[in-house]
């Protein structure tokens, strides 16, 4: 019987396998395809209208429909990097100050007690109701345009980036802070030597988080009126034409997913990279 066993296992790993990026792909390149089926499908089974639910082709043709600025997807490309600038602004500012205010959270109890609170509920007022505020109120103040959605980029940044971080730096081992003190170790270097290292793992999942976060309110951000710039602009301009021209407004949806995506794997990419020491389970 361990024989059969182990002839069988033997036998299974000599099977040949895919490479790990070419299985991905067509894992990919499979569901792509059945979205496409189920989404066409439903047009004709259905009869859906095409201002409601376009042809894939006409997604397709919408990239390629001239405009006075060049082709629309080149009019697309260079709002949605205007927009890739604003949360990649607003990204930095609240993963730094996130960090930052975990560790005074950390390190100062009554502080973490008294601050704690009112930045939860800070998180459960509605950034739509927010982000005209925001916007207004800084173009008053002559801020430049983009630094109002970089602000409001940031607000979702924050609190992921805070929590998990506070998580992380105490998660370290209580056996491990007890031995460093026993070899007199400062605080200093029992938060650079343990804690620190300890909070890496959930700084990559909330910037996880965080990075498609922030993509959204950059694009929440240019949604008020006065905005020129933004693929939240061309997400209003699809949504007025959308009886016309169908095809603009799932274009530009399709570009600011891509946004998000690319946001997402430069993070997990980094991770990747940096978090050396995670164990293969974990990947």
């Amino acid at each position: 019987m361990a024989q059969r066993v182990a002839s069988e296992s033997t036998a299974s790993s000599a099977r040949p396998r895919l490479p790990g990026w070419l299985g991905r792909t067509l894992s990919f390149a499979g569901f792509f395809l059945l979205i496409a089926l189920i989404w066409e499908g439903s047009k004709l089974l259905f009869a859906i209208p095409d201002y409601k639910l376009p042809h894939l082709l006409q997604i397709a043709e919408a990239f390629a429909r001239p405009t006075p600025k060049g082709p629309v997807a080149l009019v697309l490309l260079n709002d949605v990097m205007y927009t890739a600038g604003e949360a990649l602004t607003g990204f930095a500012i609240g993963t730094v100050s996130g960090f930052l205010m975990a560790v005074l959270f950390h390190h100062f109890a009554p502080v973490r007690r008294g601050l704690l609170p009112y930045v939860i509920a800070s998180q459960t007022v509605p950034i739509i109701a927010i982000a005209p505020m925001i916007v207004v109120g800084l173009g008053r103040a002559g801020a430049p345009p983009w630094l109002s959605k970089s602000i409001i980029a940031a607000y979702l940044t924050f609190f992921p980036v805070l929590i998990n971080v506070l998580r992380g730096l105490e998660s370290a081992d209580r056996d491990a802070v007890a031995l460093l003190r026993s070899y007199a170790a400062t605080p200093a270097q029992i938060f650079f030597k343990l804690r620190l290292p300890a909070s890496v793992p959930y700084l990559f999942t909330a910037l996880k988080i965080a990075a498609t976060a922030c993509v959204i309110g950059a694009i929440i951000g240019e949604l008020p009126v006065g905005s020129t710039n933004g693929i939240g602009v061309q997400l209003v301009i699809g949504a007025q034409y959308n009886t016309f021209q169908p095809g603009f407004l799932w274009a530009t949806i399709l570009v600011a997913a891509g946004l998000g995506i690319i946001a997402y794997g430069g993070v997990a990419l980094a991770e990747r990279l940096l978090v050396r020491w995670k164990r293969p389970e974990q990947e």
